[in-house]
């Protein structure tokens, strides 16, 4: 089976496997096959649709297909609260089009994980936002949901659901350690989200960077915005960039103020980004 068959047969099943795990969602399961079927026929085309350059003679371009090549894959996974009061309300969300906004995978209050997008897909879960030079997160991330209005805690079931959806995707995809983000850290004028989640938790277990226990005292010269920016935060907005540095890793502060615990943990931080 070549790599092209192999994607494409990757897309149909999973577009399958949805279709028979849930009858109430028929009609939009079956919206979602459609729109998969137009992705794997535009894969399958020889030319490629709509991919010549305009500025040329036609009779000067011509298609010949590679055997090198192989679906394109995320490298980072950007993690979300839903705002929402519960599953059901959220998976209605995001099966209707007016909304315009998805993710990859929803994970419930009481564990469970509904995958809404196939991982080769882009799903419209970021929005406007940079992370590094990334100005379009949407195409190189995976987005998970997770179940929460935004106040509460995050159960027991569902950090372990989550975690160990993590695990897989950054075994799949290789994904470093550094990437795994949330929705406030690229898009600090927005977003909160997720708000009181335990990032350390999640670094312990490999899915994000964070601090030592000892930490040594910046040199005056020290510039916390450049090491903000070594991380990967927008510093456009510098207040914006320094509130989501704390919601990520100093939870007990707040406000816009660069504070010497700020200065003092982006010291030891931004090196391990390096």
């Amino acid at each position: 089976m070549s790599k092209t068959h192999k994607f494409l047969y990757l897309i149909i099943a999973a577009v399958g496997f949805t279709a028979c795990s849930s009858n109430k969602y028929a009609a939009t399961n079956k919206i979602y096959k459609q729109q998969a079927e137009t992705f794997a026929n535009n894969i399958k085309s020889m030319p490629p649709q709509a991919q010549f350059i305009d500025s040329l003679r036609p009779e000067i371009q011509s298609f010949v297909g590679s055997v090198n090549f192989g679906s394109r894959k995320p490298n980072i996974v950007v993690l979300h609260h839903t705002a929402q009061n519960s599953l059901d309300q959220t998976i209605k969300t995001f099966t209707l089009a007016r909304t315009g906004v998805s993710a990859h995978y929803v994970v419930s209050r009481d564990g469970k994980v509904v995958q809404m997008v196939n991982d080769y897909l882009r799903s419209q879960h970021a929005g406007l936002g940079k992370w590094g030079n990334d100005t379009d997160l949407n195409s190189s991330s995976i987005g998970i949901e997770i179940d929460n209005n935004g106040s509460e805690a995050y159960s027991e079931a569902q950090m372990n659901s989550l975690l160990g959806l993590l695990a897989t995707l950054k075994k799949k995809y290789n994904i470093p350690a550094a990437n795994f983000i949330g929705h406030a850290d690229l898009a600090p004028k927005r977003k909160p989200d997720p708000n009181n989640f335990p990032w350390k938790v999640l670094a312990d277990r490999g899915f994000g960077l964070w601090y030592d226990q000892v930490l040594k005292m910046p040199p005056p010269e020290f510039d916390p915005i450049i090491a903000m920016r070594i991380i990967g935060y927008d510093i456009s907005n510098v207040g914006a960039a320094v509130t989501a540095f704390k919601r990520h890793f100093l939870p007990t502060e707040t406000g816009p103020s660069i504070t010497p615990a700020v200065r003092l943990v982006l010291y030891n931080l931004y090196p391990k980004y390096m």
